[in-house]
Parts: structure tokens; sequence; C-alpha cells
């Protein structure tokens, strides 16, 4: 073990402050005054999120001696001249219950490391130690991460032991979130690896042993598509298995992509139960465990010019994220119906669903996913209420450029070329050595902002260039009936069941029915409602959510003129409101009539 290395100690102290307890160590300090940083946003997720202000106190010491230290600006503090060793120490507040931050109470602790974990400019690439120290409060919980244990260290921690960790640098020392505590674990291997499942909160009766079995198919299905042949997972890299971190909650959802795992949070009503069939929203858990796991080669390895690598005080801006997000919401879904863990009428229904929200947001003619992209973060991780009417989503539309451009590829070259391809073009060339050159930054490569073009053609020998400028840097609509009539699926446009006709999205505020977003050219729109307005009676008849007021304007047809009185902020106005007949918006895709032999 080198003497070259920066320890880390973290200790949870206070449960019920929520506070972490974390020092530092560094043996060689810049002699002209050390200058330390705290990360201002997490990868994966395009937000400056100033994780710095949750540093409660900090303090300097060499030999025992307090160093002054002073913070420079948001991010970023600055030590005192001192020769010899330099110990920082440091108390984080730790309460953010997401997959982003850093969260800690009685029951556990979930700690990303970009919310703990001081940088030593000047000394990020040297390798780390760290010491997770158990809590005062129990005796009883284990860590769970795919940080490699310090093996050879004399305090090296045991699988699943507090003790010493180990990073080759400061980079992959963020990329190894911790959990702590006595969750639910399941294990599996896929492709003859180890892969573990973890689940943190109240989940009675989960059937752990269908969500594994459902896992392992999805992720054998993702290994086979970039290494058919050989079946090599990616994250034998950063470590020996692969570790999936789920937070249980009452009604939340997301996840956020990592090395060699994932954090995801899932409401308890998606998770399958033991003996029960399951509801509709277990397909939305698998969908985003698909989702994040596909991440471990697209973002993780195949990374845009503008993450190789990371700058983690600044914003990295790229027009990329159409590819990086979008091509992995395209695959998340098509990988539940290629492992079989769902139907294939059930992946059209998903479908659907994405070209129905994309066709509802009027923001899809204003902004392209490219421009989405470079401004994800002032925009789209900003959302307010006129956001569907202002931006589109490089998720949702980009999936759709990737559905657009899987069907192009695949009907000019009769089915022998596909999106396929592309993906493993990109993991042979930009992902699968990305770490291996990471101790000589120079030769860190990332797919150039205007590169998608000429790597496709590369990798399929078709031309698309014209399709991604016209879909992916313009804001025009895809033309997925006739590209997916090629693929003898048919779509139809139906109206919504539940649309409230008035073209406004409605939040439920206890015993209110408040107006969330106005669409814009519908119905409320033309007559002047705003979001924030709180309907209160519609023809004269109170309204008291969102459900009573749909049920009242079925007494009115299009064409008629109703009067709505609501609240805007505490003034009572009236509004006349000309009903229109429900658009068509919901997409249904389905088997088209089989083809004459003509």
């Amino acid at each position: 073990m080198t003497n070259k290395t920066l320890l880390y100690r973290v200790t949870p102290h206070d449960p019920s402050g929520h506070r972490l307890s974390i020092r530092l160590q560094i043996d060689a300090p810049d002699p002209q005054g050390q200058v330390l940083f705290l990360p201002a946003w997490i990868p994966g997720s395009y937000l400056i999120r100033d994780f710095s202000r949750q540093i409660e106190s900090i303090q300097a010491h060499h030999n025992e001696q307090t160093v002054t230290l002073h913070k420079i600006d948001n991010h970023r503090w600055k030590c005192a001249p001192c020769n010899g060793p330099l110990t920082i120490s440091y108390v984080v507040y730790a309460w953010d219950l997401s997959v982003r931050g850093a969260h800690f109470d009685e029951s556990h602790a979930f700690l990303n490391g970009t919310s703990i974990f001081l940088g030593v400019e000047g000394q990020t690439q040297m390798p780390c130690l760290v010491e997770y120290c158990p809590p005062p409060h129990t005796d009883t919980w284990k860590v769970y991460t795919s940080l490699p244990e310090a093996t050879g260290h004399p305090d090296a921690a045991k699988r699943h032991g507090f003790g010493m960790y180990q990073a080759p640098d400061y980079d992959a020392l963020l990329d190894h979130p911790v959990e702590m505590g006595t969750p639910q674990v399941i294990h599996f291997d896929a492709c003859g690896v180890p892969h573990e499942m973890v689940f943190t909160g109240v989940a009675p009766n989960v059937d752990l042993e269908r969500i594994a079995t459902d896992t392992k198919k999805i992720c054998e299905a993702q290994i086979a598509l970039f290494e058919p042949e050989t079946k090599t997972v990616p994250f034998l890299d950063s470590s020996d298995r692969y570790v999936f971190m789920t937070m249980v909650t009452g009604n939340d959802y997301g996840g956020l992509e990592h090395r060699a795992s994932t954090a995801l949070m899932i409401g308890r009503d998606k998770l399958p139960v033991t003996g029960q069939t399951p509801g509709p929203g277990y397909q939305d858990f698998l969908g985003l465990i698909s989702h994040e796991y596909f991440h471990t080669w697209n973002v993780k390895r195949i990374k845009p010019q503008a993450f190789a690598p990371y700058r983690y005080t600044e914003e990295n801006f790229t027009r990329l994220l159409w590819v990086f997000e979008g091509f992995t919401s395209y695959y998340d879904d098509a990988m539940l119906a290629r492992s079989g863990v769902i139907s294939q009428q059930a992946y059209l229904d998903r479908l659907g669903k994405v070209i129905s929200h994309v066709r509802r947001g009027a923001g899809r003619l204003k902004q392209s996913v490219a421009d989405s992209s470079f401004d994800a973060w002032t925009r789209f991780y900003k959302q307010d209420e006129n956001s569907p009417n202002a931006l589109v989503s490089y998720y949702t539309k980009g999936a759709l450029v990737a559905l657009g451009l899987d069907i192009t590829l695949r009907q000019s070259t009769n089915g022998e070329r596909s999106l396929d391809d592309v993906m493993r073009l990109l993991w042979q060339r930009y992902g699968k050595s990305f770490y291996q050159d990471m101790d000589n930054q120079s030769h860190l490569q990332g797919v150039a902002e205007e590169g998608m073009p000429a790597l496709i053609q590369e990798a399929t020998g078709v031309d698309v260039g014209d399709f991604i400028e016209q879909y992916a840097y313009k804001p025009q609509d895809i033309p997925l009936e006739t590209l997916l009539a090629h693929d003898n699926i048919q779509l139809t446009w139906e109206t919504d069941p539940t649309d409230n006709r008035l073209d406004v999205r409605l939040r439920n505020d206890a015993d209110r029915c408040v107006i969330a977003t106005v669409h814009e050219h519908g119905v409320a729109h033309d007559a002047g409602l705003s979001a924030g307005d709180e309907i209160v009676a519609v023809g004269g008849l109170r309204v008291h959510s969102a459900k009573a007021l749909k049920q009242q304007l079925r007494y009115w047809q299009a064409g008629d003129t109703v009067e709505l009185h609501v609240f805007r902020r505490d003034e009572l106005r009236c509004f006349a409101v000309t009903l229109k007949a429900p658009e068509a918006t919901v997409g249904k895709l389905s088997p088209a009539t089989p083809a004459t032999n003509e």
C-alpha cells in the first residue's frame, strides 16, 4: 500500500441530528496552501446543488496546531501553508432522502460521495482510503457498497463490514455510494458475476425472489447486447460485484447510476408482494432497474467528451444527453421485452405512453432535444408551471429519436444492422477501457459533440445525418406513424379518458383543486386561467377535487360556455370557458393487419 494516499474516516455520530463526522488526512499538502473543494453537483443529475451548504463546521490542524482555513468561493476552502501532514475535520448535515444526497437517521444511512468527501486540489489522482465507522446507537448495522475493501490493510473491512475501503482515485471514491443499516438483501449471479439487491425501508412481504429473477434476466440481456460473444460485465474494472440499493418509501420514484451500483427510490405499492400478482407499477420498477443498469455502459463509461473527465465544481455542458439519457430510455423498456419479463403488447403499451407524453407538451415544437440537453442545468432541472409548454424532455423525446433511428437503420439494411451495432461500436471505442485510461487523463476520450452521425454511419453504413438534424437538432415531430408502419405496428390516436376537458394539469391540495399547468392554446389558456388558480366552482356547482371537476363538466358539451370561479391568490375571479371536444393525444400501438403479398 503506497504511503501517498488520502485517508478519510466517516462516522455517522448523531442519528437524531442527522450529522456525520468526517476526517481527511493529507500527508503532503500544497506548501503554498492546500485548496479543498466539495462537488457542486452529482453526475447523472445535471443541476448545481451546492452540497457544501450542508457542511456545518470545518477545521484544519497540523501537528495538533490549528491551521487557518477560509472559504474562497461557494465550493472551495484554502488552508494556510504548512509543512507536513494536514488533518481536516468537518461535520456534514445529512437529511436529504433522495438518490442524490446523504441521509442518516436511527434506521439507516445512505451516503453519496459527492455530498461528503472533500476533494484535494492537485491530488485527485491519488489513491484514497476510507474508513467507515459504525454509529453509536446500534451494533447491528452492516455496510453495502460496490467500493472494494482495502485488501492488505490491517483495518480492511470484511464483506458488509465496517472498516477500511479503497479507491484508486477521487473520481472513483465519489462513484460508489454506501448504504448502512439492516436492509432486506437478496443475491443472484448474472453471466456468472455476483449482483446484490438491497432494500431499505418498510416493505412488508416484498417478493424478493421474483424481483431477483426478473432483474437477472434484464441484466443478462443487456450484457449480451454489448458483449454478445464473451458475455463480459463492464464493472469488473471497479468492483467484483454490482449493487442495487433501493430506498422504499410511500410514493417516490427515481434512480441514479454509478460505476458498479445504482441508487433507486420506489413507492412500496410498486413492489410485488409474495403470493400476489404484481400490480402495474411493478413494470415501472423493472423499467427503472433496466434504465440504471444500462447506464453502466452508456454514460458511466461511454461518455460525451464534456464528461471526460467530470469537472465537479461547475456545469459540464453537452448537447448529447438525448443520446446518453434518451437512448438509455429507449433501451430500458426494450430490454424488458427482449428479456421476456414483459410481453410484447405490454412493451407497446409502455412505448405508447412515452409517445403520448411527448405529444402532450407544446414545448416539443419549441425546443430540440439537443438544446434541452444543453439547458438541463438551468431549465430541465428547474421546471415550473410553464415547463410543459416550453421544454421537451431529452429522456422521452430522446427515446423516440432512438426508436426512429433504430427503425431507420433496420429498414435501410434489410435488418442487417440496428442501433445495437451503434451501441457496440461506442462501447468498444469509448467505454471498454475508459477507466484504465484514468491515470492519464489526456488520453480520455468521449463522444464529440457533433460525432454521432459519423459514428452511426461507421457502425451501420447508413447516413442518418439528415434524420439527426431534423429530429434531434430541430424541434420537429418524428414521423412515427410512417416509421412504425414499416415494422407492422399501427399508431392510432385516442382521447384521454381522464381528460378534465380544460386542457390543464391539476393538483389536489387537501380539499382544494388547484391548476398546476395551463396547456398552451387550450380552452383554459384562451379563457385567461393561470397556474396557481384554485377552482372553487363550475357552472354554479362547488368544486372540491379534480375528480369532482371532471364529473361536473360532463353536464356541458363541446361549444358550450361555462363559468368557472377561481381564487387567484385571495381574489375571487370569474372566467367564461368555451369547451371544445377533447383532442386525441393518447397514442396506442398495436400490430397492424398482416401485409398482403404485394
